[in-house]
């Protein structure tokens, strides 16, 4: 029990009680003006009483043309930090550590919700002008809204927009911060040479893709301090024939990360295009990307994610030393008291159930 799933995990100065995340899922219930709702409070709050040791909030928005849609939470004013501060302080009280994904969607923002069918939305209809490295919109079936292409001064703006949602979910009672750097979003859209094609600073080489990223952490681990863990998610690969982002490009960025400080690497894939040919091969199907950069990276902290819906996969991943954190996504929504139940399962012992619970266990 020492060394699987339901061992502590230290970040810094944050301990984690095991090594079960709730994987960032967005709820798309954002109030007016991406300000988190009654809805994220009890979310968030029952994947912490269910047993997460680590429950990562949902994509929020460092600036309002970076929301997917307009029911996404944000983090670019006070208001939207104290609606947020009693989510953090509750999942804290139960024992696990709060954390929060900053992000930007790039060129995929301003769409309808996935209920209704996640399609592009124009600004007359509610949508907005939306921003890539490049100008070039996603393709999708119906037509994008319209897409501008970052100039510097843009993107110096943008970096420092995480900065300060960085330090707004600190101050708000958060104690973790990740970076969105996957799913097609902005950040790997710098990343990844299908939709990076600038020749200046900002594109061109893998030195230039991943200067944004590499700004947005640095300014980050500034606005958050030295004791405050940082982690990055990111597309391990975008499942795409080269020139794109591969799992190689992902080693040479977590390792660059490594040097820099980072404390947790939180390995994905695809989201970057349409075409995508996705090698689903059911439970696990991402891990070897998460083993691969933990196996050839200084790393502290490398996580895996997709398709992990059993406790024994979970314990598995961290007894065979192939992911240091088993992150978990639809299980939860599927259960928020999965992880209670995979310590009872694993382990035969009595959870850690709430008083208020223990009749019904």
């Amino acid at each position: 029990m020492s060394t699987g799933l339901f061992s502590e995990l230290s970040l810094r100065s944050v301990r984690a009680r095991n090594r079960l995340a709730l994987s960032p899922m967005c709820q798309y219930s954002a109030g007016a003006d991406g300000v988190a709702t009654e809805w994220h409070r009890v979310h968030y709050g029952s994947r912490a009483v269910g047993g997460a040791g680590i429950v990562i909030q949902e994509a929020t928005a460092v600036e309002p043309r970076g929301r997917i849609t307009s029911h996404d939470l944000g983090l670019w004013n006070d208001e939207q930090a104290e609606a947020l501060a009693p989510i953090a302080d509750f999942v804290a009280e139960q024992g696990a550590v709060p954390a929060i994904q900053l992000a930007h969607a790039g060129r995929k923002a301003s769409t309808t919700r996935p209920w209704e069918g996640s399609e592009p939305l124009q600004p007359e209809a509610g949508g907005w002008t939306v921003v890539g490295p490049s100008g070039q919109p996603y393709p999708y079936e119906g037509a994008a809204p319209p897409t501008e292409r970052l100039d510097p001064n843009d993107i110096e703006a943008i970096v420092e927009s995480f900065g300060a949602a960085a330090e707004r979910a600190i101050e708000a009672g958060f104690q973790a911060v990740e970076i969105h750097a996957a799913h097609g979003y902005l950040l790997h859209e710098f990343l990844s040479p299908v939709t990076n094609q600038r020749t200046d600073a900002y594109g061109g080489d893998f030195e230039g893709r991943t200067r944004v990223a590499r700004e947005v952490y640095d300014t980050v681990r500034e606005a958050v301090g030295e004791e405050i863990p940082v982690f990055m998610r990111v597309s391990g690969t975008d499942w795409l024939p080269e020139p794109s982002w591969t799992i190689e490009d992902t080693v040479e960025l977590g390792s660059i990360l490594a040097d820099r400080g980072l404390d947790f690497l939180d390995v994905s894939s695809g989201g970057i295009h349409p075409d995508q040919q996705i090698d689903y091969a059911g439970p696990n199907y991402q891990v070897a990307l998460a083993e691969q950069v933990r196996a050839e990276t200084d790393l502290p902290t490398v996580g895996a994610v997709g398709a992990i819906t059993t406790p024994e996969q979970g314990e598995a991943l961290i007894r065979n030393d192939r992911a240091d954190v088993a992150i978990v996504g639809r299980k939860f929504l599927n259960d928020p008291y999965f992880g209670l139940r995979a310590a009872e399962s694993l382990y035969e012992v009595e959870p850690d159930v709430p008083a208020q619970y223990r009749r019904g266990w």
